[in-house]
């Protein structure tokens, strides 16, 4: 029901999607064309005004570094700002240089709980302008690349502040006030009232309950694949998700507008058979990951005699089970979303394995907006190019010819993220006092390890929950990473976007690879598997596997 619900949502959003990227009028230009040229003359900038790869790729660069210095002052010096009703102090410095660059590159990864650490100013005007900024930069950048694949002979691939003003205005906005909406229809809380102290039901004892503007920040942390709960808990607080509905409005949130983007990209390339072959293969991949979870928590749970069980609930909510929890962590781990409704750390050792394999996958399962079909777009020219090798032909995707510039940025895109994982990984253990901040030791130790530097390479966000987080090693180690493993790709898909854009356009012919049936389709699922596995397998060996033929 739920991939019925995500298809059909997903299918008129991504024609809509299009068009506004590409600059046509849809139903919400005559009520927010003023609001775009508003931001333009603000800005000064022209939006017809293209910008060549260099131009765009600096224009980036310059936007996020000023959201990081922005948001790193912002959490510095939030003691005294105003909308701070419970006192909260500043953060150090590798706090708020990890928290910075965690929303700035659309991670979210959080080594701290928001209801104890950040004030309401930081929350809304840092954490979640942050959330609908990092997201346009990635729709932005996949559109610089669509339009590569589109020119012909030209040194331009697009404005980009024209292109992260569009999506933020005319997508981001709009699909979050419906969710948010919707979610507080639920019962999310969207306050400014100081927090309230209550007794409880059952054992009469005083309990505090944390307030503030979440339904706003859930919206877009869902919709743009950013993952950062307003609660330490995130979406398995009752006040970030308390019912299946709103469990379900969130669910489809988090992959709703990456779905899209593949049905755009094939509007875009006026090509509808190269947006459903990419498609399919998510569908595929994200239908084997869901199965393989779900089976894992429901019979690979130890069994005690006398004891009837549903599958391994241990760190799930009863009102979601096995099967929403399972759903959830293949649904965020796709997507470099991040957000959790169940505590992974408490998975069993395969069930734990999938949401972390997603993840090293690149996100690319469906994946985060903009990032994830830029990374399956990586993939797909790197299979064209070895089906070209394998048949001694020049390999050509979309009508451009793939040359050995356009595989360097494709290499760059690939094995960046492994590569700052396993360095971040084998740092962490190398170091004497890593023993003290992990809640399991042995093979489940080394996945928590494993699983946050994936998570933080691959700018997802989640963790499995046994790492302490917020030490000074894993802040600045874990800052420099999530800033390498977002930026070192994206410049490399606005140069490879530049590339293609210069270059003339080829007929295909007879011999033209077809990289819209179904023997592509499964020579790029096997390119995908076998290239994660091969940077991997072995970390994976010494993790999950091993934790699960010593715990059996």
């Amino acid at each position: 029901m739920y991939l019925i619900l995500l298809i059909g949502l997903s299918l008129p959003l991504g024609i809509y999607m299009n068009k506004v990227m590409s600059g046509e009028k849809v139903f919400l230009t005559r009520l927010l064309k003023p609001v775009e040229n508003g931001f333009y003359k603000l800005m000064g900038v022209q939006a017809e005004e293209e910008m060549s790869a260099k131009r765009y790729a600096i224009s980036v660069i310059l936007f996020s570094a000023a959201g990081f210095l922005f948001l790193m002052l912002l959490l510095l010096l939030q003691g005294i700002l105003p909308l701070n009703r419970e006192g909260m102090k500043g953060l150090s410095l590798d706090l708020a240089f990890n928290t910075a660059a965690s929303f700035v590159t659309n991670t979210n990864w959080q080594a701290y709980s928001g209801e104890a650490s950040l004030s309401y100013l930081s929350q809304f005007l840092g954490l979640t302008v942050q959330n609908f900024l990092s997201a346009s930069v990635g729709m932005a950048v996949l559109y610089a690349l669509i339009r590569g694949f589109l020119y012909k002979e030209k040194k331009t691939i697009g404005n980009f502040w024209a292109d992260i003003t569009r999506s933020v205005i005319y997508i981001l906005l709009p699909l979050s006030l419906i969710v948010a909406v919707l979610l507080v229809s639920q019962g999310v809380v969207q306050n400014f009232s100081s927090y309230k102290e209550v007794t409880t039901l059952q054992d009469g004892v005083s309990q505090v309950l944390p307030m503030g503007p979440a339904a706003s920040q859930v919206a877009i942390k869902q919709l743009g694949t950013n993952g950062g709960g307003f609660f330490g808990m995130n979406s398995a607080y009752p006040f970030e998700n308390p019912t299946s509905f709103s469990n379900l409005i969130q669910l489809l949130s988090i992959l709703l507008i990456p779905a899209a983007l593949l049905v755009s990209f094939g509007k875009a390339v006026k090509d509808k058979k190269q947006g459903r072959t990419l498609y399919v293969v998510t569908v595929i991949l994200f239908a084997a990951a869901l199965f393989f979870t779900g089976l894992s928590e429901q019979y690979t749970a130890p069994s005690y005699a006398g004891v009837s069980s549903s599958g391994n609930m241990e760190g799930k909510e009863v009102i979601h089970g096995v099967g929403m929890s399972s759903l959830w962590a293949v649904g965020t781990t796709a997507a470099s979303n991040g957000s959790v409704n169940s505590m992974h750390d408490s998975f069993t050792p395969l069930g734990g394995l999938m949401p972390l394999f997603l993840m090293q996958l690149g996100e690319i399962v469906f994946g985060g907006i903009g990032s994830g079909l830029y990374g399956i777009l990586a993939y797909v020219l790197l299979a064209v190019f070895i089906a070209g090798l394998m048949v001694g032909r020049t390999p050509e995707y979309l009508g451009k010819k793939v040359a050995p510039y356009d595989m360097k940025m494709v290499c760059l895109l690939i094995l960046v993220p492994p590569l700052v994982s396993l360095l971040g990984t084998g740092a962490a253990v190398l170091i004497p006092a890593v023993s003290g901040w992990l809640t399991n030791s042995g093979a489940h130790g080394f996945s928590e390890i494993l699983y946050a530097f994936s998570s933080m390479g691959n700018n997802n966000g989640s963790a499995f929950g046994g790492f302490t987080a917020n030490t000074p090693f894993t802040n600045i180690t874990g800052g420099i990473i999530m800033l390498l493993g977002r930026f070192i790709p994206l410049i490399a898909v606005i140069f490879l976007g530049g590339n293609m854009a210069g270059k003339k356009s080829v007929a295909a012919s007879e011999g033209t690879l077809s990289t819209s049936n179904g023997m592509f389709a499964g020579l790029l699922i096997g390119v995908i598997l076998i290239v994660t596995a091969l940077s991997f397998l072995p970390a994976l060996a010494l993790g999950p596997i091993a934790d699960y033929f010593t715990t059996r």
